[in-house]
């Protein structure tokens, strides 16, 4: 019989989910290798410690109206750390005080001046109650930056109080870095059938209400479905190793620092896919290179008990406010299971595309930088017991104007490439249900050529 042998290079949450479909697919006698370059499995997922609490101190959340996650956690026998966040809600912290999280949004664009009116000035409602009566033009099948089609239709402080802070959560971007087309789909879609005006689109776009949580999470934090993944994929894992190159041979693919394999599936960031399929595609190798990256900071905290936190689940902030934390996550209230907990546990994130101050502090300047602006959004003046400082260089890949056409000029370059495959967050979503379903059709097409 012969002995099939692929290579993942990437062990993030893509190259991970990759690495087990092959492995379900294959079976036990198949040779399988995870090739990572960091010093440690999981991607932009990491449990840390912050103190002697345990805390998600990157990703730590999924949409939970996706079926991916949930079903990954049952075949892996995980079904009973599935916990959903409480029912509180957000907070903008914009003009020096804070709001309540405008509802009647899509990403925060509003769908009437009635959702924003208690955080932009008289003048800017009459912006958008007038947009209807302003003459309006879209071409189908176009794209813009976010920033462009709100600004120049509900004004800069929508954009700067109302859409920058739910943009910057997701992508650590802001409106200007990220398009229409990629990250509002629905919104693009309405525009395009011949919407008269954005409020109109909107209004179209917005998701119809659906009974079940938004969120979800994983009880003792993503940690516990990154073992049982690297358990399940049973396969030769290389840590701190880069791999070099990859060129096709007639007997499959030559992978560097594995030899000679039937596949390969690249999870990589697109900057290092771009590098690594430079010369077997060139031209989706220049598409991958062109998608940018965000770099942001987490600092985790655990405070005393008596530590008094807003009742909601978090506070996003404003661009114009003249802070630098861009959100605090109060998780403690958001999630039930670890309000139980013997510490109050908050979460500060640091860091938008383009702007390096954040990954240019000190660990200790970092903590002070977060702290100061705790106490400006929350009053919240307590020493806390521990902190932790997370980096994330090139977290996040930017979906900016064109985004969809560069990743359909990848994906057509690879396509004729027998048993080569790329996934990655760069591709349909930078979500985790997202990435587990782009992994999935990575390893299913690999899996098809070998076969």
């Amino acid at each position: 019989m012969t002995v099939r042998r692929y290579a993942v290079v990437g062990g993030g949450i893509s190259g991970l989910v990759a690495a087990y479909r092959l492995r379900q697919s294959c079976g036990p006698d198949a040779e399988i290798t995870l090739v990572e370059a960091s010093n440690r499995i999981g991607g932009t997922l990491r449990t840390g410690e912050v103190g002697t609490e345990s805390l998600d101190v990157g990703a730590e959340a999924f949409i939970g109206r996706r079926p991916e996650v949930p079903a990954l956690l049952a075949e892996l026998g995980l079904s009973d750390q599935l916990v959903h966040p409480s029912p509180l809600r957000p907070l903008v912290y914009s003009g020096g005080r804070t709001h309540s999280l405008p509802v009647g949004t899509l990403m925060g664009i509003p769908s009437s001046a009635e959702s924003v009116r208690d955080l932009v000035d008289r003048d800017e409602l009459h912006v958008i109650e007038t947009e209807t009566a302003r003459p309006f033009a879209w071409t189908a099948g176009s794209d813009v930056s976010v920033a462009d089609l709100v600004g120049t239709r509900f004004g800069s402080q929508v954009v700067r109080r109302s859409v920058d802070p739910l943009l910057g959560g997701v992508y650590s971007g802001s409106a200007s870095s990220i398009g229409v087309r990629a990250a509002l789909p629905t919104l693009a879609a309405a525009l395009d059938r011949g919407a008269a005006s954005l409020t109109e689109a909107v209004s179209a776009a917005l998701p119809t209400p659906s009974p079940g949580p938004v969120f979800g999470g994983l009880r003792d934090g993503y940690a516990v479905l990154l073992d049982a993944l690297v358990a399940a994929t049973d396969a030769t894992v290389l840590i701190g190793t880069h791999v070099g190159e990859i060129r096709q041979e007639s007997g499959g693919w030559f992978v560097d620092g594995v030899g000679l394999v039937d596949g390969v599936v690249l999870a990589v960031p697109a900057p290092i896919l771009g590098r690594l399929i430079a010369t077997v595609a060139p031209e989706a190798s220049q598409a991958a290179r062109s998608i940018e990256l965000a770099s942001s900071v987490v600092v985790a905290f655990a405070f005393p008990e008596s530590t008094e936190l807003p009742q909601n689940s978090g506070i996003l902030v404003a661009t114009d406010a003249g802070l630098d934390t861009k959100a605090f996550t109060l998780s403690s209230r958001k999630w039930p299971h670890l309000g139980e907990r013997d510490a109050v546990l908050l979460r500060a994130s640091l860091g938008r595309f383009g702007d390096t101050a954040a990954s240019d502090r000190s660990d200790e300047e970092s903590i002070e930088t977060a702290l100061r602006d705790l106490r400006t959004v929350a009053n919240i003046d307590t020493q806390p017991l521990a902190a932790t400082v997370q980096r994330w260089p090139g977290g996040l890949p930017q979906y900016a104007p064109g985004h969809l056409d560069r990743v359909a000029a990848v994906e057509s370059g690879v396509a004729d490439l027998p048993g080569l495959a790329v996934t990655g967050a760069w591709q349909r979503g930078v979500g985790v249900p997202a990435c587990i379903a782009s992994a999935t059709t990575a390893a299913a097409r690999v899996i098809e050529v070998a076969r």
